[in-house]
């Protein structure tokens, strides 16, 4: 049996931005959970988040996307949101949060699929579209990568996997990462967030950063520190110096594998991210022989900032695949 925590209902139910109802799917002897909005004839839209959010990160975005017609699949990784948290650091790797991704998706028999993704959901979700492309339809990639020969990992990218090591910034017990969506909002500055993280208590937050920081902290609060480790693996999951942890071969198939595909792929860039630079955005647009969107206000969590900009930007793109 695996060892693991379930968050309590309890803890989501003052998220009066966010009350749609739970949906599980059973992964070996834990909890799966998904958001399953819209038709259920619809074609699909499979929304993925990263590190350290959950399917709370599509809030600004699901309203429409539902409008629209489209059945709203948003899952949340083993270790995040209301999906169960097994509590061995080892437990995860990349490898294995794809092979609970893939199982849902069979599971829910899925087809005619939008892939939307951000973060790690590029290499769990991107993977899905190279080894099934016959349940893809499009895919609308947004400041994410896929490791492969050649790539340059940004100084982003190695401060954030380097603030994760054992002496980092983040090498905390319980670490409170729901602050970081209100850093990376602009809601509060780094004076008042990385004091309250190393010592561990929460700021006085008010309006729209106590909600941000209430919702992104809701999937942790009041639970053991080992329930922190899907947080803990992910940025040291990084192919920069966890090749095995990080599935960096599969990864880098999965690169030429998609820059091959003949699917519509859209770009849509936070282009103001030091971790995902705009300048690799654009490179990677071209490669495939994509679009590419700019929003240059927008940072690396462009959903939690720009969604209502992001999801017109790609409903626009999907309208004028008929022209």
């Amino acid at each position: 049996m695996t060892e693991f925590v379930r968050t309590p209902d309890a803890n989501f139910a003052d998220l009066d931005d966010f009350q749609y109802p739970a949906h599980f799917h059973s992964w070996q002897d834990m909890r799966v959970h998904y958001l399953d909005e819209g038709p259920q004839d619809g074609p699909v839209m499979l929304l993925l988040h990263g590190m350290p959010t959950w399917s709370y990160l599509y809030r600004h975005m699901i309203p429409a996307l539902v409008e629209a017609g489209y059945r709203c699949i948003v899952p949340d990784h083993l270790g995040f949101g209301k999906s169960d948290k097994p509590l061995d650091l080892h437990w995860y790797t990349i490898a294995r949060h794809t092979e609970v991704l893939t199982s849902l998706l069979v599971a829910l028999d899925l087809k005619n699929i939008t892939l939307v993704c951000q973060d790690w959901g590029g290499p769990t979700g991107l993977a899905q579209a190279a080894m099934m492309p016959e349940r893809f339809k499009r895919l609308c990639i947004m400041n994410t990568w896929l490791h492969h020969d050649g790539y340059e990992y940004s100084e982003g990218i190695r401060n954030w996997n380097q603030s994760w090591q054992a002496g980092g910034r983040f090498d905390l017990t319980c670490p409170d990462v729901g602050l970081l969506l209100v850093l990376s909002s602009g809601l509060a500055g780094p004076e008042v967030i990385f004091p309250a993280l190393a010592e561990g208590r929460a700021p006085a937050l008010a309006g729209e950063a106590e909600t941000v920081y209430r919702g992104f902290s809701a999937p942790y609060r009041g639970l053991p520190d080992a329930a922190f480790n899907g947080y803990r693996r992910f940025p040291r999951s990084i192919p920069l110096d966890s090749y095995d942890n990080g599935n960096a071969a599969a990864q880098a198939l999965h690169y030429r594998t998609l820059l091959a595909a003949d699917c519509p792929s859209y770009f849509i860039w936070g282009c103001s991210d030091n971790v995902f630079t705009e300048a690799w955005g654009r490179t990677w647009a071209e490669r495939m022989g994509a679009s590419f969107d700019p929003i240059p206000a927008a940072g690396h969590f462009l959903q939690n900032t720009h969604g209502p900009e992001v999801t017109d930007l790609l409903l626009k793109r999907i309208a004028a695949e008929s022209d």
